[in-house]
């Protein structure tokens, strides 16, 4: 895959004689945090600090839509540890809204810069264009949706306040807000002592996390079969080695959720499967329901990681850690940090002498293709587990590919992304742009719905435009396939696209259309073949074919009904 425009660095950085300015401030230090390319979509007010930005070594990347650039901010963060947007004020902040609450929602640090008025613009006009009330409404708005906001205002305190909001990002692994004026871009800034933050640095209380952790101990002695479940928050701080640690030395069987997903690489020996009550396999669900004691790590009890609340969590057999406290059985140990537990168990638990619960092989029950076979989900599924390889990262969009998606097992760790909780349809296609560019050394195989592909897939345009190669595959079931499960109408239809025939209209791109196991595997393997360009697969599925995991979790509630 041709990645000439994302790998290489600036190797030109021009450098300033007199004092720093606060558009360059900003950019150093997002490039130090790891911010190496800033998403988004030029307008007036921003135009400024996209100036300032094409002297230094961070990168723009230009998107289609301004959303789009949020989600690609939000998967480059997932796999960087940062990621940053510059949008314009007003039209362009309001279209990120969405986007941002979803970042905020599943712990993303995402960092929005917006462009504003200038500080005199605001005080002298108030008829400017995209204006919409007061000029505060717009930080109030993002006051909500983000763990930190900042109007770079003053000279005196800006470089203060980016570091202030650049850190609270990193340390609650939320988006943060930046607003600033045009004016103020290219305004010289002045160094002030750094100040703590409160709560800031704030660290496990050492009484509480050694009786946590002893008591844990304790109740992993006396169980005979242990399960560990992993979950989002494991993700989000980087704490993927440490449970690893914690699964070799303890010999632990561990399952994720959904929104945990690849925390662990899914072909590891100690591996399960995603557990979500009914919506899992019969394997997961036998090995956690059946354990002793479950031991809960970075786990949110969601709607979507409880299966639509069928899983079964017994409280005399739990042991829930999350950022900033324990949870053993029915007592709570507060000021204990979850990466300091997770740490402190691995270093002292005993191994298990208990075999590890084998997972059924990766493989197809049927050969693969058979002539003349329409195409089904649970095939689909099954086909690209076998083609998955380590290159690959799984991004997901909403709706039964993500359902179907549980039944995949990528190889590496953290190689699987989805707005699994927040669940925002068009998530996949954009989200995938941000992970490539972040790591240009994987491929995207991107799993998306016809309805949620017709939202933000113009993206694929601009994967197209830098040379990436990702393989996106279109479940395409004519419509809204999981609002049809819960109230099916005509609503749920959509338009029909030709989705293989986009390479007309988006530049280089290789299109497929699918509507047989036959065709099907054609078109994979020419699209694996492909690495200059993207390629497409238009799979046509029956509005009628749930996913394995629809599927069960329909035959569990009617059960239940019944």
């Amino acid at each position: 895959m041709t990645t000439d425009g994302i790998e290489k660095e600036r190797e030109i950085v021009v450098e300033s004689d007199g004092p720093t300015t606060i558009g360059r401030y900003l950019l150093r230090q997002l490039y130090g945090a790891g911010a190496h390319h800033v998403f988004g979509v030029p307008g007036d007010y921003i135009l400024r600090f996209y100036e300032e930005m094409e002297r230094g070594p961070v990168r723009h990347v230009g998107t289609t839509r301004e959303d789009t650039a949020a989600f690609a901010a939000d998967g480059y963060a997932r796999c960087k540890g940062l990621g940053a947007l510059a949008i314009t004020y007003g039209v362009g902040a309001l279209n990120v809204v969405n986007a941002v609450a979803g970042a905020h929602a599943e712990s993303s640090p995402v960092v929005v810069i917006s462009g504003a008025p200038g500080i005199r613009e605001q005080r002298e006009d108030p008829l400017l264009h995209h204006r919409f009330g007061p000029y505060t409404f717009q930080r109030e708005i993002f006051d909500r949706i983000t763990c930190a906001t900042t109007v770079l205002d003053d000279p005196v305190t800006a470089f203060r306040q980016i570091d202030r909001t650049l850190a609270a990002a990193q340390r609650e692994r939320r988006p943060v807000y930046i607003e600033l004026p045009r004016d103020m871009v290219m305004a010289p800034g002045q160094a002030l002592p750094a100040v703590a933050e409160a709560g800031e640095g704030a660290g496990s209380d050492e009484a509480a996390l050694e009786e946590a952790v002893a008591e844990t101990l304790a109740l992993l002695a006396e169980s005979r079969s242990p399960v560990l479940i992993a979950g989002v928050e494991l993700h989000r701080r980087g704490l993927q080695d440490a449970l690893v640690d914690l699964v070799e030395h303890g010999r632990l069987p561990v399952a994720a959720t959904l929104t945990g997903k690849s925390v662990i690489g899914e072909r590891h020996p100690a591996y399960v499967g995603v557990y979500e009550g009914a919506m899992s396999s019969d394997h997961a669900r036998a090995v956690v329901e059946q354990a002793d004691l479950l031991l809960m790590l970075g786990v949110t009890l969601n709607d979507v990681d409880t299966g639509v609340y069928t899983a079964r969590f017994d409280p005399h057999r739990l042991v829930r850690a999350a950022q900033g406290e324990v949870d053993i059985r029915f007592h709570r140990y507060p000021r204990v940090q979850l990466g300091d537990f997770v740490v402190a168990l691995a270093r002292k638990v005993a191994p298990r002498r208990e075999p590890l619960p084998m997972l059924p092989a990766v493989g197809q029950a049927e050969v693969f293709p058979q002539a003349g076979r329409p195409m089904t989900i649970a095939r689909l599924i099954d086909r690209l587990n076998t083609s998955l390889t380590p290159e690959m990262i799984v991004v997901c969009d909403v709706g039964d590919c993500l359902f179907a998606a549980i039944e995949l097992r990528v190889r590496q760790r953290t190689e699987f992304l989805a707005s699994a909780y927040y669940t925002t349809m068009g998530f996949a296609v954009p989200a995938a742009l941000g992970a490539q560019v972040a790591s240009p050394d994987r491929r995207a195989l991107i799993l998306v719905g016809d309805g949620a592909f017709q939202m933000t897939g113009t993206e694929l345009s601009t994967h197209a435009r830098l040379g990436l190669a990702p393989i996106v595959v279109v479940f395409n079931n004519a419509g809204y396939s999981t609002e049809r499960y819960i109230l099916d109408g005509p609503f749920n239809d959509i338009a029909a696209w030709n989705f293989h025939r986009l390479g007309e209209v988006f530049g280089p791109l290789r299109g497929y259309d699918a509507g047989t196991e036959e065709i099907f595997e054609a078109a994979l393997q020419a699209a694996i073949a492909e690495r200059a360009c993207p390629s497409i697969i238009n799979v046509h599925l029956s509005s009628t074919d749930p996913s394995p995991a629809m599927r069960r979790l329909s035959e569990h509630l009617s059960r239940r009904v019944g």
